[in-house]
């Protein structure tokens, strides 16, 4: 009988083991970023893209990092959030070690992918008055990231800065409202001469409007850039995406929506192109919420408790397929 026992449960161990390790192997194929995306699909669906509120994808240079905004049911809570590829295997998903405490946002990796930029409404110069959005930076050191330093007040206002892209020369785009901008909310560019960013201007007319223009990703040659807009007389509804190139002259040409193929009746944000695998990334909150009776409780629970249930989820698509 002893002996019995002892079968049954090397057996119930071998059987639990193999599930977990089919369910590892499962995660493991559907985060994937290597493979160009064909069609707009969910990005990892169940593993990065959750009922959670998830934004703002970053994906570092060597192809073995992630990070992207995970916050709760109405974002009063927003975190960076890291995932690391091990020996072939993308491991769990952790709270970036600065992370956690105040609400932040719009990770981007320096081109070498040992700086990382986000915005954040921590405060800021020794000011425990402030809890404005500004853009901040932490260094690599080994397997953690340094304490974050605040971009020096040419560019952080006492109004909010948002989503800093940087160019392969060091230019930073961002969004802001300012005295000097165009529209209620518009995209900013400050040159960065001899290590230091000069005063930000904001991008001509081809680009900012009378309206909102917001998360900026811009290429690292500096000569593409895809972003936000709500307002405008094409647009599909809550926030599209545009993209404009620069002509010949290196002026940006008027921007183009990307369409109902990209864009939806939400709000659709955070750029963010993968030039190793040729993916463009972007933010949603796009649903497929059915209109028909909910007949009972679970059913409303199973409905909400479902990626595509109105909060911000991660999609791509071949960059190539834009236009």
């Amino acid at each position: 009988m002893k002996l019995f026992k002892y079968k049954i449960a090397i057996l119930i161990g071998l059987t639990l083991w193999g599930c977990e390790a089919q369910s590892h192997q499962a995660q493991e194929a559907i985060i994937d970023i290597e493979t160009t995306a064909e069609d707009l699909s969910l990005f990892a669906e169940h593993v990065i893209s959750t009922p959670l509120y998830e934004r703002d994808l970053a994906i570092n240079p060597q192809q073995n990092e992630l990070i992207y905004t995970l916050g709760n049911y109405k974002q009063t809570k927003r975190c960076l959030v890291v995932r690391q590829k091990k020996k072939g295997r993308w491991q769990n998903a952790e709270i970036l070690n600065i992370s956690g405490q105040y609400q932040d946002i719009e990770p981007f990796y320096s081109h070498d992918g040992d700086r990382l930029y986000f915005a954040s409404n921590r405060p800021i110069y020794n000011d425990t008055t402030r809890n404005d959005y500004n853009i901040w930076y932490s260094d690599r050191v080994e397997d953690r990231w340094s304490d974050p330093v605040a971009l020096d007040s040419i560019i952080n206002s006492k109004g909010d800065e948002f989503f800093p892209t940087l160019s392969r020369e060091g230019n930073l785009f961002f969004t802001a409202s300012r005295a000097n901008g165009v529209g209620k909310e518009d995209i900013f560019r400050a040159e960065f001469v001899d290590g230091t960013f000069k005063s930000p201007e904001p991008l001509p007319a081809e680009i900012n409007t009378a309206t909102f223009e917001f998360n900026a990703y811009v290429n690292p040659d500096e000569n593409i850039i895809i972003f936000s807009s709500f307002g405008r007389s094409d647009g599909f509804g809550g926030g599209d995406l545009y993209i404009s190139r620069k002509d010949k002259k290196g002026q940006w040409t008027a921007s183009k929506n990307l369409g109902e193929d990209i864009n939806s009746n939400k709000l659709d944000y955070c750029p963010f192109v993968d030039w190793t695998s040729g993916n463009f990334y972007f933010t949603s909150e796009r649903a497929t919420l059915q209109d028909d009776k909910i007949e009972s409780v679970e059913a409303l629970k199973q409905q909400t408790d479902q990626p595509l249930n109105g909060f911000g989820n991660i999609y791509k698509v071949a960059f190539g397929s834009l236009e």
